[in-house]
Formats: C-alpha cells, structure tokens, sequence
C-alpha cells in the first residue's frame, strides 16, 4: 500500500478548492490543488498511490477531458468528479470515461471524504496487485524454455511420468527441473505455483 496517500483537488472556484483542501489538510490526508485541469497536467504530479477530485466544468479542459487524458497516459489514478446538479448527465458521460465516483454539489463532507477514502483503498489495493503481478513475471522470466515446458505440464495438472512422456525426457530429469522451478518461483507447494501462473496470466 503507498504509504503516504495523496489526493489532488482540481477546481477553477477558489473558494471550492480551498474548502476542500482545508477539509482533507483537517481529516489528515495530503492535498495538493490546482487551478485547473491544465495546470494539473502540466505539473504532471506523480499519481502512484493519488486520487484525483475534480470539478467538471473548467475553463480549458474539462474534467472528463482529463480523465479521458489520463486513460491515454496509462494513469491509473482514481478520479472522483465533483459536478453541479444540472451536470447529471455529464457525471454519467464521466462514470462511462470510466471516474471512480461522482459526487453531487452541494455535498457533505462526510461524502466527499469515504469517496477519497475508499478511492484511494482500492489504489493501493490495485497498486499492490500490479506489483506482485511483476515480481511474478519477473520469476517467470528467469526459467529456461525446459523449465517452463515443465511447469506448463505441472500447472496443468499432470504427473511427472506424463510430463517426462510429453518432453521425451526421463521422470528423473523432470523432477531436478521441477526443483528448479519451485526454487525460481519461490513456491514450496504445487497450489502456491499454480497460483502465481493464474496471477500472471491476469491482464
């Protein structure tokens, strides 16, 4: 989990922005704002462990804009869009741009902060998700073509005789590469392996 949480407030009404950061500065969570959409982007904040709270009407880009800017940039933070009562139907065009919550004005501040909350949970959740994804293929990418050969067969289920009949190899040799592949994976177990594969294979 990223250890020190951020959230950056976007909004072009001062007074909107600094409410809002006095109320996350008060509840102990980090804030950084910006005027608008394009200063944020030009600043290009780092997003690891970040949950992103933006108004939805703004001189320049708009907030669905920016998260649709977001997505081409592969950034993964969590946006929570503030909107008017009138921009219904744009906080739905924003949920398809795929934000994490919508959040009618005028709200309560108990609202606005279990979204932040929950928002940035399910980041470092995700964040925690991808990293064990990489290590994972790391490990993989450290087994020779034979080794992986041998674990495709023990992943599928298959005893060491079959896998030793499918390779053209003896039951014996498949059990040191099977050694070799539960040492490179850091698995003591068949379950432990076959979990790390599925993980893997995960998008």
């Amino acid at each position: 989990m990223a250890s020190d949480p951020i959230v950056y407030v976007i909004d072009d009404d001062d007074s909107a922005r600094h409410s809002l950061e006095f109320l996350l500065d008060v509840a102990g969570i980090r804030v950084r704002s910006f005027p608008s959409a394009d200063a944020f982007l030009t600043a290009s904040p780092p997003l690891a462990g970040a949950c992103i709270v933006t108004d939805v009407r703004m001189p320049g880009t708009s907030g669905i804009q920016l998260v649709e800017q977001l997505k081409k940039r592969e950034a993964a933070a969590p946006v929570i869009v503030i909107t008017g009562h009138a921009d219904v139907p744009l906080a739905i065009q924003a949920m398809k741009a795929g934000v994490a919550d919508f959040i009618e004005k005028p709200f309560d501040d108990e609202v606005i902060l279990g979204a932040i909350h929950q928002a940035l949970a399910r980041q470092a959740g995700d964040e925690e998700v991808q990293a064990e994804r990489q290590a994972v293929r790391e490990r993989l990418a450290a087994l020779s073509p034979r080794e992986r050969e041998v674990m495709e067969g023990l992943v599928a289920g298959k005893a060491n005789k079959a896998i030793a009949y499918d390779l053209a190899i003896s039951a014996r040799t498949v059990e040191v590469y099977r050694a070799n592949v539960m040492m490179k994976m850091q698995v003591k177990t068949l379950s432990e392996l076959v979990r790390l594969v599925t993980i893997s294979q995960m998008a």
